[in-house]
C-alpha cells in the first residue's frame, strides 16, 4: 500500500513540475513576444516620427527654396532640373527648351531685361534608416559647385539643356560623366551690373601678353555673367591662359553686359600642386648675361629680352648692333639646335612663324640689325628649337658698337671668305687688279700677290657667287641645287631638310619654309593679326565677304568685328566701328581716311586690291607677285555681276544706268528750306533740292543719310 501511495505521489509531483515548466515557458514566450511587439511598435513610431520630421524639413526647405528663388528672380520663379549636354562654344550662354521660354514669358521675365540663370549640379545621396529590418533610401538634391550663365536661345530638346565648355567646367563637370550627360539644376536669377573684378592668372605666362584689356574684352564679349571662383580661359595668339575670378563687386555674381568694369590682374597663382613654383615658358634674359639650357629634339625653349629706350634709339640710328648668340655643344654626337626670334606681340616664334632665324650647323649668331627690318625699343622672344638629338646650348644677347662687316662675309659661319670688291676704285693710281681674285693690289706687291694667289686661291664659278676660296677649302664649298645658296658640304643635308622639305600649314597649304613664313604672315586664314577694332591678337580668317571691306583691306575677323556698333562721341548715335571715320567726316567734319581706302574710277580693280591690302598693315600684306583678282565684281546697287577683269563694264554700267537716273531725279527737286539751300549751294556738285543732312567729304554732294552717303561713295568714288 505504501509503495503505491509513494508512486502516486511522485507521479503527481512530476506532473505538477511539468505543468509549472510549461507554464513558465509559455510566460517567457508571451513576454518575449510582447517585448518584440513593443520594439516593433517603437521602431514604427520612430520611423513615423523621422518621416514626419523629414517631411516637415523638406516642406520647410521647399518653402525656403521657393522664397530664395523668388527673391533671386525678383518675383519670377523658375527652378528646373534638366539633363545637361556638353556642346562646343565660346562663352557662358545656355540653350534651353522651348517650354522654358513659355514659362518665363508668362511671368513677364522678358520685360526685366537680360535673363541670367544659376547653374548647379543636382547629385543624389542615399541615407539609411534606423530600422533593423529594412533600409529606406531617399534622394536629396545637393548644390555642390555652381556658376551663372546667360541664355543663347530656346531650341534645346525638352528635358535637356545644352551647356558650353565654360559653364560645364565651372560647375564641376570638367571630366564629364561616362554617358556624357549630367543632371543639373537651372534657376532664374537677377544679377547686378559688375563694377569691379579681381583676376588671378593660373600661371605667370599671362603677364607677357601685351594687351590685357583687349584680351579680356574679347573674352567677355561672349559672356553674360561672372561669378567668384570661375575660371576664365582667354586666348592670345593661339595660346590659352587661365584666369581665376577672385573678387567681384557689388556682388559675388555680376552681369557683364553693357557695363564698364575696373579689372585688377593680381600676382599669378604660380604654385604647382606639390607646392613647387611654376616656371614661365618665357624665361627672362638680360642683355650681356648668358643662360644655359638643354632642349630635346623637336621641342622649344623660350626666352624673352627687352631693349630699353636708350639702346633702342642707338640701335635704330645705327650706332649699336643687336646680336643674339647661340653656342651649341656638338662634341660627342650630331646634336644641333636652331634659333628663331620674334618681336612682340609674337610671344612664341616657331619655324612656321618668326621674324629672324638661323639654321647654321653648330654655333650661330644673328645680327638683328642687319636684316633690313627696323629694330628698336621693345620686347623680343627667342625660341631655341632642338633640331637633332638632345642639345646643350648657351644663349646670349648683347649690344655692341656697330662695325661694318667685311663684304662677302657670312655672319654665323666658321669659315672666313674674302670679297672680290674693294674700297679702292679700279684705275686708281698705284693699284692694279688681280685677274685671279679681282682684288685691287698695290703695284709694288702685285707680282708677289699674283704668284701666291694663283697658287693657293680659286674663284667659285657658280652663277652669282664668285667667292674667292683656298683650294683646300674649295672641296668643302657647295651650292644648293634648288636655291643656289653657298654652303659647306656638311651643311647641305641640314639646309635641304630645313629650307626645302615641305611643311604643312593648318589651313592645308604645303610649302617650303621661306614660303611658309610669308604665307603665315600674309595670306593664311589662320595667321594671327592685331585687330584694328578690338586690339586683340586673333586669327585673321579668310578674305572679307563684303566687297567694300575687301577694298579697305579688312580681314574676315575685322569685317565682323568692325560691324559692332558703338555710340559716337559727338552725337551718341550707334555707329558701326568700321564706319566711324566716315560718320565723323560726313556728320561732324572730322578727319577721314576713306579717300585712301576707296577706288577711283580710272584705276583698275585688280591693280588696287594688292595695294590697299598692303596699306592695311604688315599683318595683312599681299605679295606683289600674286595680286588678288576677284572672280567677279558685283554692282553695289543692283547686284549685277561682272567678270573680275572687266572692271570697265562695271564703271560704264554705274555711269549709264544708275548715275544718269540719279542726276535726272535730282535735277527736278525743289528747295524747301533756305538754311538747307545755303548748305547745299556751298558744294558745286550738289544739285539736290530736298532737305539734305549729310555732305560727301570727297566731292561735297549732299545726301539724305549716312546710308545714302555710303551708296554714293560706292557708286561715284
Amino acid at each position: 500500500m505504501d509503495f503505491e501511495l509513494r508512486a502516486a505521489k511522485e507521479k503527481y509531483e512530476r506532473e505538477q513540475r511539468d505543468k509549472k515548466e510549461k507554464a513558465r515557458q509559455r510566460l517567457d514566450r508571451e513576454k518575449k513576444l510582447k517585448e518584440e511587439a513593443a520594439k516593433r511598435q517603437e521602431a514604427i513610431d520612430a520611423a513615423q516620427r523621422t518621416r514626419r520630421i523629414e517631411e516637415a524639413g523638406a516642406t520647410l526647405d521647399a518653402q525656403q527654396r521657393q522664397e530664395e528663388v523668388m527673391w533671386l528672380g525678383d518675383g519670377i520663379v523658375f527652378d528646373k532640373d534638366y539633363l545637361g549636354i556638353p556642346v562646343p562654344g565660346n562663352g557662358d550662354k545656355l540653350k534651353l527648351p522651348a517650354s522654358a521660354f513659355s514659362e518665363l514669358s508668362s511671368q513677364n521675365a522678358l520685360d526685366k531685361g537680360p535673363m541670367f540663370f544659376k547653374v548647379s549640379v543636382a547629385s543624389e545621396r542615399a541615407t539609411a534608416s534606423s530600422s533593423s529590418e529594412s533600409n529606406a533610401y531617399r534622394t536629396e538634391d545637393m548644390e555642390a559647385n555652381h556658376t551663372h550663365a546667360g541664355v543663347l536661345e530656346f531650341t534645346a530638346n525638352e528635358g535637356f539643356v545644352e551647356i558650353p565648355p565654360h559653364v560645364w567646367q565651372n560647375v564641376g563637370l570638367a571630366s564629364g560623366s561616362s554617358s556624357g550627360l549630367a543632371k543639373v539644376k537651372v534657376c532664374y536669377v537677377r544679377l547686378p551690373k559688375g563694377t569691379y573684378a579681381k583676376l588671378r592668372p593660373e600661371n605667370p605666362d599671362f603677364i607677357d601678353v601685351p594687351n590685357h584689356k583687349a584680351v579680356l574684352e574679347t573674352k567677355l564679349r561672349h559672356h553674360a555673367s561672372m561669378s567668384v571662383g570661375d575660371l576664365l580661359t582667354v586666348q592670345h595668339a593661339g595660346v590659352d591662359y587661365g584666369l581665376r575670378v577672385m573678387d567681384l563687386k557689388p556682388s559675388s555674381s555680376v552681369s557683364v553686359l553693357e557695363t564698364d568694369m575696373e579689372v585688377d590682374v593680381v600676382g599669378s597663382g604660380d604654385n604647382n600642386e606639390d607646392g613647387s613654383s611654376a616656371q614661365s615658358r618665357l624665361l627672362p634674359l638680360e642683355l650681356g648675361k648668358s643662360q644655359t639650357g638643354v632642349v630635346p629634339e623637336g621641342e622649344y625653349r623660350y626666352y624673352k629680352f627687352s631693349v630699353d629706350k636708350t639702346n633702342g634709339k642707338a640701335i635704330s640710328s645705327g650706332e649699336l648692333s643687336l646680336l643674339v648668340h647661340l653656342s651649341v655643344e656638338t662634341s660627342g654626337g650630331a646634336a644641333d639646335a636652331d634659333v628663331y626670334i620674334g618681336a612682340h606681340p609674337l610671344l612664341f616664334p616657331t619655324k612656321h612663324n618668326h621674324d629672324w632665324s638661323s639654321h647654321d650647323k653648330g654655333s650661330k649668331v644673328i645680327m638683328m640689325t642687319s636684316s633690313g627690318r627696323e629694330v628698336g625699343e621693345g620686347t623680343f622672344s627667342i625660341g631655341v628649337y632642338g633640331f637633332s638629338g638632345t642639345t646643350s646650348y648657351q644663349v646670349l644677347v648683347e649690344v655692341k658698337q656697330a662695325v661694318q662687316a667685311p663684304p662677302g662675309q657670312k655672319l654665323g659661319t666658321r669659315g672666313s671668305v674674302s670679297s672680290p670688291s674693294s674700297s679702292h676704285q679700279q684705275g686708281e693710281d698705284g693699284f692694279e687688279k688681280c685677274e685671279n681674285c679681282a682684288q685691287l693690289i698695290p703695284h709694288r706687291t702685285f707680282a708677289l700677290h699674283e704668284a701666291y694667289c694663283r697658287r693657293h686661291n680659286v674663284i667659285c664659278k657658280h652663277p652669282n657667287c664668285g667667292i674667292v676660296l683656298r683650294k683646300t677649302e674649295m672641296e668643302k664649298h657647295v651650292h644648293c641645287g634648288k636655291c643656289g645658296q653657298a654652303l659647306q658640304r656638311d651643311e647641305l643635308e641640314k639646309h635641304t631638310k630645313v629650307f626645302h622639305e615641305p611643311l604643312k600649314c593648318g589651313c592645308g597649304a604645303v610649302l617650303e619654309m621661306e614660303q611658309m613664313v610669308d604665307h603665315r604672315a600674309s595670306v593664311c586664314p589662320l595667321r594671327q593679326i592685331t585687330c584694328r577694332f578690338c586690339g586683340d591678337m586673333v586669327q585673321a580668317g579668310a578674305e572679307a565677304e563684303n566687297v567694300r571691306d575687301r577694298y579697305r583691306g579688312l580681314t574676315q575677323h575685322e569685317s565682323s568685328c568692325g560691324s559692332r556698333t558703338t555710340p559716337c562721341d559727338t552725337c551718341r548715335r550707334a555707329i558701326m566701328l568700321k564706319e566711324m571715320d566716315l560718320h565723323k567726316a560726313a556728320a561732324h567734319g572730322g578727319p577721314s581716311q576713306i579717300e585712301s581706302s576707296l577706288l577711283s574710277d580710272s584705276t583698275p580693280l585688280s591693280g588696287q586690291i594688292g595695294k590697299i591690302t598692303e596699306h592695311a598693315g604688315s599683318n595683312v600684306r599681299v605679295a606683289d607677285s600674286q595680286p588678288y583678282t576677284p572672280s567677279h565684281i558685283e554692282c553695289p546697287i543692283c547686284s549685277r555681276k561682272f567678270d573680275g577683269h572687266e572692271t570697265w563694264q562695271l564703271n560704264e554700267h554705274i555711269n549709264t544706268v544708275h548715275l544718269s537716273s540719279q542726276e535726272e531725279a535730282a535735277s527736278g527737286m525743289q528747295v524747301e528750306s533756305s538754311v538747307v539751300e545755303e548748305t547745299v549751294n556751298r558744294f558745286p556738285f550738289s544739285t539736290t533740292k530736298r532737305t539734305l543732312s549729310v555732305a560727301c567729304p570727297i566731292c561735297g554732294m549732299a545726301v539724305h543719310s549716312e546710308r545714302d552717303l555710303s551708296s554714293h561713295i560706292d557708286m561715284v568714288h
